[in-house]
């Protein structure tokens, strides 16, 4: 089975690692609670139990990193996560945890698993700028893509079982497709410089009401209402256009999808600051037409909250 890895939290990812290395490592790797990792999600010490085999296993100190991305089909080889020229890139932060481990001598071995592709140029080639950077033999490196996590997780079944991969405990994950098309025909529509009504659409219940029963900070709302609402007359005038209605029906599509997730995943606790954030830098993640138009994007969100499209109009009943 392949599992949507980019629908986990960073912390389900980590989990799974971790129970996968009791299997190829043994079963004494240990996880470590959140917080700074010094370089490590999980240690094993001694020897392995079945890696790199049963006849040659790795004996000493095996740190092992999990780094998950919630963006779609990403590479190891991808700038942000992989590159000589820049100290910005995950693994560039990485060397120095794993140097500085090194001369501490609590690291003889190193294991990096992500949910991204890694072809074998590509693994050759990291392995190798890890192994001369850290002073670490190429044989002590193991790099895990998604490929070879798929094999592995055929290989111990009971893997994804244990790390409770079930997309009912999934966080909130919204695809990003639909929300695209409409900011591209969006953009491409302002492009025109086509004149649009001023006034903004009127929202159903007044915005203060919709910010305490949303628990969205007055801070956070007004800052919204000050930056996003002189562009939300353009938005429904551009979907209310006749020759937009297919559009419009996406659009209604995409609302559904956000409520419905937002209300089956939104925590009791958590306010609705932290929710739109949450929506804004998944969206920015997935997607690379969302990334180019990130301003038309945040008002496209602004635009469902103010519309009562997204987040209650009702107080919960008291009884």
């Amino acid at each position: 089975m392949k599992y949507a890895y980019e629908d986990l939290s960073d912390d389900q990812f980590e989990q799974l690692v971790v129970f996968l290395c009791q299997e190829l490592l043994g079963i004494s790797t240990q996880g470590f609670a959140k917080g700074p990792d010094g370089g490590r999600d999980a240690k094993f010490v001694g020897t392995a139990d079945l890696y790199p085999s049963k006849s040659s296993p790795w004996t000493g100190i095996t740190i092992i990193q999990a780094k998950h991305t919630n963006g779609y089909n990403k590479h190891f080889s991808e700038a942000d996560f992989y590159s000589v020229d820049g100290d910005s890139s995950v693994l560039s932060k990485e060397i120095l945890k794993i140097k500085k481990l090194r001369e501490e001598e609590q690291l003889d071995h190193y294991m990096l698993f992500a949910n991204r592709r890694l072809a074998a140029n590509a693994e050759s080639e990291i392995r190798y700028y890890i192994s001369t950077q850290c002073n670490l033999p190429e044989s002590s490196i193991c790099l895990c893509g998604v490929e070879q996590l798929e094999m592995w997780l055929k290989t111990f079944p009971k893997v994804a079982e244990r790390a409770n991969l079930d997309m009912v405990d999934s966080p909130l994950v919204v695809s990003p497709d639909d929300l695209s098309e409409v900011v591209y025909a969006l953009a491409d529509h302002k492009k025109t410089g086509l004149i649009t009504e001023d006034d903004p659409p009127a929202p159903r219940i007044p915005y203060a009401d919709k910010n305490e029963i949303n628990n969205m900070s007055a801070e956070y709302a007004d800052t919204l209402r000050k930056r996003y609402l002189k562009e939300t007359a353009q938005v429904q005038y551009f979907l209310s256009a006749p020759e937009n209605h297919e559009l419009m029906q996406i659009y209604e599509n995409i609302v559904d999808e956000f409520q419905l997730k937002i209300i089956a995943k939104r925590k009791d606790h958590q306010n609705f600051d932290s929710v739109m954030n949450h929506l804004v830098d998944l969206l920015f993640a997935r997607d690379p037409v969302l990334r180019k138009h990130k301003r038309l994007t945040r008002v496209m969100l602004f635009y469902m909250y103010w519309n009562c499209d997204i987040g209650s109009e009702e107080y919960a009943s008291s009884n």
